[in-house]
């Protein structure tokens, strides 16, 4: 625009009033005003305009370009994951923002209260099919409630069926077998009439045959067991054996026999140091203790876990354990990338294939075709839900999770949350999803720099 207005001739000064059209219209004299106001919305207001990129971190650059973004007011916004990165103020602030937007907004999220607060109907996408739920976060729960009760009675409907054809296979088999009877007894009094009314039973039978075929061909699957955690609080015996993979990388329950904990704790540390990330003095889980562990990214908040479960080993001090104590950590892994997802699920567990393969599928977290399949080629959402599979298969009688709503879907993360509100044994939860700290029941504690506050 500097180089049109010095040479305002004839068709460049038209040029030149079209580009300033063009550049009112869309608030241009006010974009400066916009970024900073955007930038103070999300909490880099303090960021100066002379800072260079290289030198922000990872979540000042990502609010950085949510900020440009929003100052642009786009007519259609696609945000990815937009609350992360983001404090309770910031997204707060994105929240009443994006309500506010005059155009369309389309996002992929994760976290439910910013679904439930901004959206107003969510398209899921799973198998490769998109369905769309109107009424927002609320009516796609409603939905999906809806849609468990039409399929637990379509499976009852099945079911029943299953069971009358099956009893008038039964008694018209038994009628066949009587008339045979008659007949070998008396083939005198077996006369045509009585051959015909035989004849018409076998029918039957052929029919119900028939009938029972179809409906196995077109079984209703029975709907996935509600998600349920085994075990009850410790009450100082030693659990079972180990079941857990040795480094805790997968998800799992361990059980310890040491009887010498103080008070019939579950776990206790003592002085425990983890070279710079972690300095407990003393924290001691006891039978039915609930604790949620916040605090900002680095805290040390995963290395307490791993050293209450037993992973991580501390440089000084004592961490005791006594019962089953079962492991969910950030990332699940496995060590043997070319086992098939059924074996890595049974590994160290007592039983046949078919019980194990009958005891993952009645959780409904995978289909049939998929438990063949490598761990090694399984999506990282994948991986999450066979070690969720494998923590909800063991008696514990302490919980630790690490982030467990991460990479699970809305439907499942609820039916997480259902879960652990009717768990009976003690729990330590660190989780940065919204409505799970909100919901949570229990005490609070906070680590910053590796210590206890």
């Amino acid at each position: 625009m500097r180089e049109l207005a010095a040479d305002l001739t004839g068709d460049r000064l038209a040029e030149y009033g079209d580009l300033l059209d063009a550049y009112e219209a869309r608030g241009g004299y006010e974009a400066d005003a916009r970024v900073d106001k955007s930038m103070h919305g999300l909490g880099i207001g303090h960021v100066g305009r002379d800072r260079r990129l290289g030198g922000l971190s990872g979540g000042e650059r990502a609010r950085l370009a949510l900020a440009c973004l929003l100052a642009a007011s786009p007519e259609v916004l696609l945000l990815d994951e937009p609350t992360n990165h983001l404090d309770a103020a910031a997204t707060h602030w994105l929240e009443e923002r994006l309500r506010s937007h005059r155009g369309t907004v389309v996002a992929v999220s994760h976290d439910r209260l910013f679904l439930d607060r901004v959206v107003t109907a969510i398209l899921e996408v799973e198998d490769g099919g998109v369905t769309r739920f109107g009424g927002g976060y609320t009516g796609f729960l409603a939905e999906q409630a809806a849609a468990r009760r039409r399929w637990e009675q379509a499976y009852a409907d099945w079911c029943e069926e299953v069971r009358r054809a099956e009893e008038f296979a039964s008694v018209t088999a038994h009628r066949v077998a009587h008339g045979r009877l008659m007949r070998d007894a008396n083939k005198m009094a077996y006369d045509r009439a009585g051959g015909r009314v035989q004849s018409s039973i076998a029918g039957r039978v052929r029919q119900g045959a028939e009938r029972l075929r179809r409906l196995h061909e077109n079984a209703v699957p029975r709907p996935p067991e509600p998600l349920r955690f085994g075990g009850v609080p410790a009450s100082g015996a030693a659990g079972g054996p180990v079941s857990g993979p040795p480094d805790g990388t997968a998800g799992g329950t361990t059980a310890s026999p040491t009887a010498d904990a103080a008070g019939g704790a579950i776990v206790e540390l003592r002085a425990v140091r983890v070279a710079d990330r972690l300095h407990v003095d003393s924290l001691t889980v006891g039978p039915g203790r609930r604790l949620l562990v916040h605090g900002p990214n680095g805290a040390g908040k995963s290395t307490l876990l791993r050293v209450l479960a037993g992973v991580t080993e501390p440089d000084e001090g004592t961490a005791r354990r006594r019962g089953r104590v079962g492991h969910l950590p950030q990332e699940s892994s496995f060590d043997r990338p070319e086992r098939p997802l059924l074996a890595a699920f049974a590994e160290g567990r007592p039983g046949h294939p078919e019980e194990h393969r009958a005891r993952l599928l009645s959780m409904g977290l995978f289909r049939p075709e998929q438990l063949a399949t490598p761990v090694g080629a399984l999506s990282v959402g994948q991986r999450r839900r066979l070690g969720l599979a494998r923590l909800l298969t063991e008696e514990a009688d302490l919980l630790l999770l690490d982030e467990p709503a991460n990479h699970l879907s809305l439907r499942l993360v609820e039916e997480l949350e259902e879960a652990l509100a009717a768990y009976q044994g003690a729990l330590v939860l660190v989780s940065h999803d919204r409505a799970l700290r909100g919901r949570f029941t229990g005490e609070e504690i906070e680590l910053r720099d590796g210590r206890l506050r």
